[in-house]
Formats: C-alpha cells, structure tokens, sequence
C-alpha cells in the first residue's frame, strides 16, 4: 500500500486546530499514531504534502520504526498572496524562490512542491477559488528547481496550468481538475505522473457541507478525464489528500474512485512505481 499524497501535518477534521496542535513544536505522540495508523493498514511509501514546522520532517525520522518510506519537501513554497501560504514558505519573486530552494537542498528536502493555482470551489462547478500562475512563471519555477537537482510535485488545477507544468517537464501533478484534453496530452507526451486525489471530491458527498450537485458534477469530470488518462496510457498513482477535510489518514476511498474511473490495479502499481523511482 502506498499514498502518494498525504498531509501529515493535518487530521482531515479542521485545519486550524490540527496546525495548532503543534505551535511549539512537532507532537511526537500525535505523528507516532498517525504512522501506527499506516502501518496497520500495510503502507510501506508515504509522500507528503509538506509544512513549515517541521511536522513532515519529523514523520521521515521516525518512519522507518513503522517500516515506512516517507518522502517530504519540507515546506511547500507559494508565492506571496497565492493558495498555500497557510501551510507553506513564501516568496515574492523568482530571485527570493531560487534562494528558498538552495535553503530546501541544505535543510534535507527529498523534493520541492510548489502550489501554482487556487483550489476548486465546491460550491460553483468549473470555478476555483484562483487562477493559476502565468505560463512563464511556472515554467522558471520548475526550471530553477530541476536545476537544484529536484524533482517537482505540482498543486495544480486548471487546464491552463496543468498544460503549461506538463510541458514545463514537472514531475507529477497533484489534483488535476478541470482538465481538457490539451493538457492530458501534455501531461502524457511529458511523463508526468498525475495523482488526482479523487478523495477529495468523492468523501465530500452527503455531508451537507458543500452544493451536492457541484460536488457531484466535480467529481463526474474529474473521473472522466482520469478515465481518458487511463485510456491514453497515462501514468497514474494513488494519492488521498488524507488530512483534507473528510479524508482520514488511511482512508479506503481512492482506488476504489480511481477503479470506477477504468483505472486498473495494474496501472496504480506502474503509477506508485513511478512515484517511487522518481520521488
């Protein structure tokens, strides 16, 4: 069993209050029960999302005590009033994001996240809550990062960010939503590896929370293009998103999501495989 996004750091209950549990310091305790957590359910690789208090750092230290492989890269890296900067490191330009990955390279990051567009909106399908980054950007991004010796996991959603990170050469990205068949080209012809943490959309329906025909209707797209994906010959690894709202950590729910979407046992392996060999 593998997860191939997690965010170890969050408790898939409330985000402020699972930060806060660790505003002094790591809790051990808490991070231990989360890894007991995944080795009781028989997960031997974890790749995490990232944090900048060292939640995630402390996790790779203790994992092999649970006969766990943890991937993190420290903290995610945003730019300045962009999603992510609750959880990450930011910059205000390129020169200041070159800099924090050399900082990344000296503090031990296994690989460098970066959070180029805003997230869906539950409530309005087809909307996020921002636009991505320019083309250019991303493409500088993932450029400095590579050259650093770095692999480069991508939140990204929307078509046009997507497709500009795939050609970019990114190595995997993360959600995916609002896909065209553009940008699913271009995370083929580029072998990036799409993880598309469907659990995140799928645990959302009947809890009241969101637009249940929104959700529904994200969550129909989002396997459909996973299902073209799949159909291209795209790889594709399983990742939950466990932390998010309504995901617990060693949640069931995305293989099977993913294997309603014509994705094959098969092909997760090949996609966790990939992860893996570059990650």
């Amino acid at each position: 069993m593998v997860d191939c996004h997690m965010h170890m750091v969050l408790d898939g209950v409330e985000w402020k209050s699972a930060i806060a549990r660790h505003k002094d310091q790591p809790d051990e305790k808490y991070i231990r029960g989360i890894l007991a957590i995944y080795q009781e359910k028989d997960y031997t690789y974890l790749r995490d999302g990232g944090d900048r208090w060292g939640i995630g750092k402390m996790a790779r230290q203790l994992s092999p005590e649970y006969g766990i492989t943890y991937r993190t890269p420290l903290a995610p890296l945003c730019r300045e009033g962009h999603y992510g900067t609750f959880i990450g490191q930011t910059y205000a330009d390129i020169k200041e994001y070159a800099a924090l990955v050399k900082q990344q390279r000296i503090a031990g990051a296994d690989f460098i996240k970066i959070m180029i567009s805003g997230l869906m909106d539950f409530d309005r399908f087809g909307v996020l809550t921002q636009e991505g980054l320019p083309a250019a950007q991303i493409r500088e991004l993932i450029h400095i990062a590579h050259e650093e010796g770095f692999c480069v996991m991508a939140h990204a959603n929307g078509t046009k960010t997507v497709q500009a990170a795939a050609m970019a050469g990114v190595d995997s990205v993360e959600h995916g939503a609002y896909l065209d068949a553009d940008a699913l080209a271009a995370m083929k012809e580029n072998d990036c590896v799409w993880v598309p943490t469907l659990s995140t959309i799928g645990n959302l329906r009947g809890r009241g929370r969101f637009n249940e025909k929104a959700v529904t209707q994200i969550l129909e797209m989002a396997m459909e293009n996973v299902g073209a994906f799949a159909r291209m010959g795209g790889w594709i690894a399983p990742g939950t998103d466990a932390g998010a709202w309504a995901v617990p950590h060693g949640c069931a729910t995305e293989e099977s999501l993913l294997a309603q979407a014509g994705v094959t046992a098969k092909m997760l392996e090949a996609g966790a495989k990939k992860i893996q060999e570059k990650f």
